[in-house]
């Protein structure tokens, strides 16, 4: 199929669904292969509790409607496209100072010292803007990363729903990249701050049974 026409451009929209990671690593090798990384992987893949499980969720950049690491940008490296992806800083502004790697919120942004320069996913800008797929999400076998319209994933996940709305403690950031969560979750945006302080299933499960263990002896 080639490229889209610029009124389907707009369309096109990108989803994670954790859920769906199969820690196959096969984005974080295609990212490589994008024109505009220079052989190296903007993408991670990080362990959701790997005390129990090997459960994996992507890590792409988010491509905010209002870019912290912009923002904090001395030398305004960071720039944001009509169509709202965030690109990699550009070189001749960049001076390295990390204050975007530190500002992000969805810890994305990394410094490459060989080069002096942050550089991240950009979303395959060189592709997606003419139309195709981000070479992750070309070739996620299990499309948990995809690429495509709303009515298309609406009608691929309909138990699923992509939000775009993420709290960290009084600061609320929209997205470009969706993620998609239960549809009967109620929850209108993720409060990443609040999640960080629930005890996982895992330890809540063990805390559990040594309270058992504890009320037994006692009652022994």
């Amino acid at each position: 199929m080639g490229p889209r026409e610029p009124s389907q451009v707009k369309m096109m929209e990108f989803f994670i669904d954790p859920s769906r990671c199969i820690g196959c690593q096969a984005c974080v090798q295609a990212c490589t292969e994008c024109d505009t990384h220079r052989g190296l992987s903007m993408i991670q893949l990080d362990y959701v509790d790997r005390a129990v499980s090997t459960q994996t969720v992507p890590v792409i950049c988010m491509h905010c409607g209002s870019p912290t690491c912009a923002e904090v940008c001395p030398a305004d490296a960071i720039k944001r496209t009509a169509d709202g992806v965030v690109q990699t800083a550009r070189k001749p502004r960049c001076i390295a100072c990390n204050n975007c790697v530190l500002a992000c919120p969805f810890g994305v942004p990394k410094m490459s010292t060989r080069m002096n320069l942050m550089m991240k996913c950009d979303m395959c800008y060189d592709r997606t803007s003419v139309g195709l797929k981000p070479m992750c999400a070309s070739v996620c076998p299990s499309q948990a990363l995809y690429y495509g319209t709303r009515q298309e994933i609406e009608r691929l996940r309909p138990r699923s729903r992509p939000i775009n709305a993420f709290q960290f403690g009084r600061q609320t950031i929209t997205t470009r990249v969706n993620m998609m969560v239960p549809r009967e979750e109620p929850v209108r945006l993720l409060d990443v701050a609040a999640s960080i302080l629930l005890q996982p299933a895992s330890q809540q499960a063990t805390d559990e049974l040594v309270m058992v263990n504890l009320y037994t002896e006692e009652a022994a």
